[in-house]
């Protein structure tokens, strides 16, 4: 049997991926530990988790809620991903060497675990639990490609091993991606040993309490989320959608997830339920489409379960996600800053009552059961622990043509006017 560690910044989007493949793993007998903050990682994978602390940086600059583009980009790298990085270091090393793993397993993220691993000569995975960087987000901008390449370039020197031509979010042995091309469209060259395991999917240690009585099994059920990260950013869409869906009561209810109460001084309404927090994965079965910020977590969530999307991105990966949702057919892509009742309620009318969304949305569920999840991902890492070589499954890097990506006419794949 094995070792693996858990390397993983402090997010729970980035979390929740690993914590479906550690429990695979332990439950083939191999031996698992995480290395990042504990509270966080015992909250998500729970309280026998062995973990190993890092440090944090001691003041991250809180990001202005309007930060968007370029200005948001830098922020992610030089206010937090770079200084993450160096606060994670020697917990990472320290981890390692008390823990001795075989393999280490490093977000993509949690750039520590990737440079400490190399530098200690351990064979690590990347973790991937967004696809924005397997697909050349940053193509276009070759300036900023360059000013990534350098931030990185001057991380390896500080905490890493002496200059190779390795990037640290692409592991050579393996990056395991948790989606398929059929969401992602092609993935460029470039970007390691990359194998599509589609998302990982496993019950969480905790859950919210839902009012499962409240649904009208008649009614469509809106869910309603911007995530765990964007409660400072959300006031105002967050009641975007609660004007545009309260219009459409006669044939839908919401379920609006509002953990900075944002909404808490409206009053009572039968149509529309607005909670701090739902059991997210407890309830998708039972919601006809999907109003998010487009993270990659419930995009993928949403779509394994087949339900369509109106995505609105705010920052970071999830214009590039939003993309590939619209691109793919499975939703619509909305404005997060200019988008009012009339052409939010556009959007949901559109996904909901335009059966190629729904189709789309199941055809890429299919294609994530069929990758295989937290199972295929825990079989490629058995794999590099014990040197073998596996064949590729077949899974292609270039979505197939044909009804793989559906085509959906152009102004419903565009915001509705």
């Amino acid at each position: 049997m094995s070792r693996f560690l858990f390397v993983v910044p402090p997010l729970v989007g980035h979390v929740n991926p690993a914590v479906g493949v550690a429990a695979e793993l332990a439950r083939r007998g191999h031996t698992v530990a995480w290395a990042g903050v504990p509270g966080l990682i015992t909250h998500l994978a729970g309280p026998d988790s062995e973990i190993h602390p890092c440090a944090t940086p001691p003041r991250t600059p809180e990001r202005p809620p309007d930060l968007r583009g370029p200005g948001a980009l830098k922020f992610l790298w030089q206010d937090f991903l770079i200084p993450l990085a160096e606060a994670m270091a020697p917990g990472v090393a320290l981890a390692c060497r008390q823990f001795r793993p075989d393999v280490v397993v490093a977000d993509q993220q949690a750039l520590a675990g990737a440079l400490v691993a190399e530098r200690l000569g351990l064979p690590w995975a990347t973790s991937a639990t967004t696809s924005a960087e397997l697909t050349g987000a940053l193509d276009d901008l070759p300036l900023v490609a360059a000013w990534v390449r350098d931030l990185l370039t001057g991380l390896r020197g500080r905490i890493g091993a002496p200059p190779t031509a390795t990037d640290p979010r692409f592991s050579p042995y393996l990056v395991l991606a948790f989606t398929t091309p059929d969401l992602t469209g092609p993935v460029t060259a470039g970007s390691g040993p990359v194998h599509f395991v589609g998302p990982s999917i496993a019950p969480r240690p905790t859950t919210p309490a839902f009012p499962w009585q409240w649904l009208d099994r008649d009614r469509a059920t809106v869910l309603v989320t911007l995530g765990t990260a964007n409660a400072d950013t959300g006031a105002a869409f967050l009641t975007v959608c609660r004007q545009a869906l309260r219009a459409r009561a006669a044939g839908l209810q919401a379920v609006i997830v509002d953990p900075a109460g944002v909404l808490a001084d409206q009053p009572p309404d039968p149509d529309l339920l607005s909670l701090p927090a739902v059991p997210q994965l407890d309830l998708l079965p039972h919601t006809a489409a999907v109003v998010c910020h487009a993270g990659h977590n419930t995009v993928c969530e949403a779509l394994w379960h087949g339900v369509p999307l109106v995505v609105a991105p705010i920052r970071d990966d999830q214009p590039v996600i939003a993309h590939q949702v619209a691109e793919a057919g499975a939703g619509v892509r909305i404005r997060f800053g200019r988008t009012d009742p009339t052409r939010l309620g556009q959007a949901v009318d559109t996904v909901l009552g335009d059966p190629a969304h729904r189709a789309a949305a199941r055809w890429i569920g299919d294609s994530f059961r069929a990758a295989g999840g937290a199972a295929a991902a825990a079989v490629r890492l058995e794999a590099l622990a014990t040197g073998r070589h596996l064949p590729d499954t077949g899974t292609p890097a270039v979505a197939p043509p044909g009804p793989a990506r559906f085509t959906v006419p152009t102004a419903e794949r565009k915001e509705p006017r």
